[in-house]
């Protein structure tokens, strides 16, 4: 990372064992952390955390590595259920928390057009980066700091200000609970319009392209199929968009505490734009 940030591109070097003191710390200066201002996500934007620039160093690789922007460049002007040929599934990558807080800001999620979304989740002072409420080195959640405020020290039962229930269960949960229902019924919408399409798809969220034909057509995803040789290639723009959000969903765990009125917009847009049923649900 002090060789991005310098220069703004990494040439080839030999792989490390992972991060080491020296990757946010400035020898030069130690122990200071290296100084960003702001940081470029995938979508152009330029944003950082004006109140702690430290923790801007976690954005660096916690931003994902696509956006709404290059789903759009990919998908060019091809109809929505028109199979485009050699159009291939864009990966966000892994735990693109930083894109999720900032929301609309910097378009780490698909966004659809004509619809409005949150932007950066500012929560309240003291708790709005990743190093206020992550340990630094251990990574850990310091679950023990929500206790003042949310009465509990498990944050997927906190439910903060959004008393709605999203998706339409009838059960009074944390926000992760609607979140991953809402979740689950992408990713069956998402089935249902592959299949009504004839090319039906199944997901693996361990391996790698992580959407596959379903070749028995069984709706579940089978040892045999899950392999990179059977890798769906059957993309039309409206199913690459909803699969694009549902691996960002399924990618980020913690999305419902980085900005969970952004995930909620986003996953119930995915379901109604793919021909999910949201009778019940509630978008924020």
């Amino acid at each position: 990372m002090p060789q991005f940030i310098k220069e703004g591109v990494n040439i080839s070097n030999s792989p490390t064992s992972g991060l080491w003191c020296e990757t946010c710390h400035n020898t030069a200066e130690w122990p200071a952390v290296y100084a960003l201002e702001t940081v470029t996500f995938p979508s152009g934007a330029k944003v950082g955390f004006a109140e702690k620039p430290s923790a801007n160093l976690c954005l660096n690789c916690h931003q994902g590595r696509e956006s709404t922007v290059s789903v759009d460049r990919a998908i060019g002007e091809a109809g929505d259920d028109d199979v485009v040929e050699g159009l291939s599934f864009r990966n966000v990558h892994y735990f693109a928390a930083g894109a999720t807080m900032f929301g609309t800001d910097v378009k780490g999620v698909y966004e659809y057009e004509g619809k409005t979304y949150a932007g950066q989740n500012a929560h309240v002072a003291g708790f709005s980066t990743c190093v206020d409420c992550h340990d630094v080195h251990g990574l850990e959640v310091k679950a023990q700091t929500c206790q003042g405020c949310h009465q509990t020290n498990d944050p997927e039962t906190i439910r903060i200000k959004l008393l709605e229930d999203y998706d339409g269960d009838g059960a009074t949960e944390g926000i992760a609970g609607e979140v991953e229902t809402l979740v689950e019924k992408l990713y069956e919408s998402i089935k249902d319009y592959s299949v009504e399409q004839g090319n039906p798809l199944v997901y693996d969220s361990h391996t790698y392209p992580y959407f596959f034909n379903d070749t028995n057509a069984n709706g579940e995803v089978d040892s045999d199929e899950a392999n990179y040789a059977n890798g769906y290639k059957s993309w039309t723009p409206r199913l690459l968009r909803a699969a694009y959000n549902y691996q960002y969903a399924m990618k980020d765990p913690g999305a419902f505490a980085h900005n969970p009125t952004y995930i909620l917009q986003v996953l119930f847009d995915s379901i109604e734009d793919v021909g999910g049923d949201v009778t019940g649900l509630v978008r924020p």
